[in-house]
């Protein structure tokens, strides 16, 4: 059964077609008041200030745990920078609003008038995902939150792994760069020396006309990578380490 429209402030948040969206989820709440607050956006909240942030704030941090742990027991030879790296990708705000549009979550969304028009921007779906997160943790407890956690995000993580087992760095940068600066890296050589037999180069990472790390190598290629591999390293420095940049919505 499809939701017919989206919730709007002033519309009581018990209309929510739980039925329908428990389907979609894979979950029936034993609490439903949990599920009305996970979809209740900040934009809707009422005097009482109730909404889904305190919610999206405990899903982060359960899908940060959740996705290390299966990094950890699944990838033994990975070291903590590739661990972290492959997280940061699957725990961006870009894959987890592909998830909840891709569960037409969107539909279910309890928004203020200023968005019940529009197309849902991704750091909403993004918070919607993590608020849902925590309320079947609240609902069930941890094992059954990293069950849907999983469900969800196990294809995410392969994909991902699949890049960082190549050394792909490049790749995965141009994925950062796209999504949270609109923009295409591009590389540059600085500095090229030795016989031509051995030669060296230098070569840095551009991306919106600003210049980023640069790396060494015995080829152009690999000193790409090796820029990009060092770029990657200083995004996740300004971000924490714990989240890809991500796009601005």
């Amino acid at each position: 059964m499809a939701y017919s429209r989206r919730l709007q402030q002033g519309d009581t948040v018990t209309d929510i077609d739980r039925e329908a969206c428990e389907r979609i989820l894979g979950y029936s709440f034993r609490n439903p008041s949990l599920l009305d607050l996970a979809m209740t956006h900040s934009s809707s909240k009422t005097a009482d200030g109730v909404c889904n942030e305190r919610l999206e704030f405990l899903g982060d941090a359960i899908l940060g745990m959740v996705v290390s742990k299966y990094l950890y027991d699944n990838f033994p030879d990975y070291t903590e920078g590739d661990l972290t790296r492959v997280k940061s990708v699957v725990v961006s705000r870009p894959i987890l609003a592909v998830c909840a549009r891709e569960m037409s979550l969107h539909d279910f969304v309890r928004v203020g008038r200023g968005l019940g028009q529009r197309k849902l921007p991704r750091s909403v779906l993004a918070n919607i995902f993590e608020a849902i997160v925590a309320a079947i943790y609240e609902d069930a407890g941890l094992e059954r939150a990293a069950k849907f956690v999983l469900d969800h995000l196990t294809e995410q993580v392969q994909a991902v792994v699949q890049d960082r087992h190549e050394k792909n760095y490049k790749s995965i940068l141009q994925q950062y760069a796209q999504k949270e600066m609109t923009d295409t890296p591009t590389y540059r050589v600085l500095t090229q020396k030795g016989p031509d037999h051995a030669k060296q180069f230098e070569v840095i990472a551009v991306i919106k006309g600003q210049d980023f790390a640069s790396g060494w190598g015995r080829s152009k290629k690999e000193a790409e990578q090796k820029a990009a591999e060092l770029t990657l390293e200083l995004l996740l420095r300004q971000t924490g380490g714990t989240e890809c940049p991500s796009e601005p919505s």
